[in-house]
């Protein structure tokens, strides 16, 4: 099994830096490593040139965001699985052998994450994907280790073999032909959970996801947007409809998009008590640009088998955390 190593970078040499070290040391023997650049600026490509001449370039021609960069890059990747790995992550030793064994032992498996934790704190589970991720009824994201802004403390609890809904764009294992089979990323996301939608269509067509606790990857998160980033509001609030309206089954689509949009209007509302008006426009804008795609996104769905309608985990992530205090992912029905 060849395994590809794609790292994408966009004016990230601090980055490289501070985290290639720890990707090559503990990679270049099971795997090919790339960097994927999206039209840097800086002396990013200098610097992998001096520095790092194993690693392998390649340089796209417009910053087209994460899910374009990786579709133009990809192109270009000659391996039977790809490992989509961000610049801000650091790995640890024999991270990669646990992770080709699942995959070699079950074929119908197409993603896998590894268990991803803080790199300001390796005790705790990191936002980004923590131990793999799932989607209530409403398509609101949550993770084993992580419920909103509740991080749990690793303390073995996830330590396994597990089927997930989803898996962390920060570190993410898919096979490449079913990458292709389905088109890669949805190029009209740009940013921020194009790789929920992109496991959603590969369970759609029958695929597993699963996560493995014996891989360990270590993130810092918000490198590129950061939480009070506006944009950042825009875009997940944006690609969250647009993931809804593709993936959805048909009985459920539309009152499932109208809940949203009224819980999304609460959002705003608290936005606005707290003194953040620019979020509630960055809501306002999402939902015009949604809108403005919904005829686009809805075709798309033309083109999946929903092979998969038992999507959603819980009924309401919301509710259970937000009304009855569920901190941790195990007190989730």
């Amino acid at each position: 099994m060849k395994i590809a190593i794609v790292i994408l970078n966009w004016n990230g040499q601090e980055l490289m830096e501070k985290f290639l070290p720890s990707v090559v040391a503990h990679s270049i023997e099971d795997a090919t490593i790339c960097v994927a650049d999206n039209n840097s600026t800086d002396d990013s490509i200098a610097f992998l040139k001096e520095h790092y001449p194993q690693v392998q370039i390649i340089q796209n021609e417009i910053n087209g965001g994460f899910a374009k960069g990786y579709n133009d890059a990809l192109k270009h990747v000659d391996a039977d699985v790809y490992a989509l790995v961000n610049s801000d992550i650091e790995v640890s030793e024999n991270w990669l052998k646990p992770i080709k064994k699942v995959f070699e032992q079950d074929s119908n498996t197409a993603i896998i994450q590894p268990k991803i934790l803080d790199y300001k704190d390796k005790t705790k589970f990191e936002y980004a994907g923590a131990a793999g991720g799932f989607v209530d009824f409403m398509g609101y994201p949550f993770c084993r280790g992580r419920i909103f802004m509740n991080l749990e403390q690793d303390q073995g609890q996830f330590n396994d073999v597990a089927d997930i809904f989803w898996a962390s764009g920060a570190c993410f294992f898919i096979k490449s032909a079913i990458y292709h089979q389905l088109g890669g990323f949805d190029e009209q996301y740009f940013a921020h959970q194009e790789e929920i939608d992109l496991c959603w269509r590969v369970q759609n067509e029958g695929y597993a996801i699963k996560y493995v606790g014996g891989s360990e990857v270590y993130h810092v998160g918000g490198a590129t947007l950061r939480e009070s980033n506006p944009q950042k509001t825009y875009l997940n609030f944006r690609n969250s409809l647009f993931t809804i309206a593709k993936n959805v089954p048909k009985r459920f689509v539309f009152i499932v998009i109208f809940l949203r949009l009224i819980l999304d209007a609460v959002a705003g509302i608290k936005f606005i008590l707290e003194l953040r008006p620019i979020h509630t426009w960055a809501i306002i804008r999402a939902h015009l640009s949604f809108y403005w795609h919904l005829r686009k996104m809805m075709s798309k769905r033309r083109a999946l088998s929903f092979k998969r309608t038992n999507y959603f985990y819980c009924f309401s992530i919301v509710w259970e955390h937000f009304i009855l205090r569920k901190k941790r992912f195990s007190s989730i029905k």
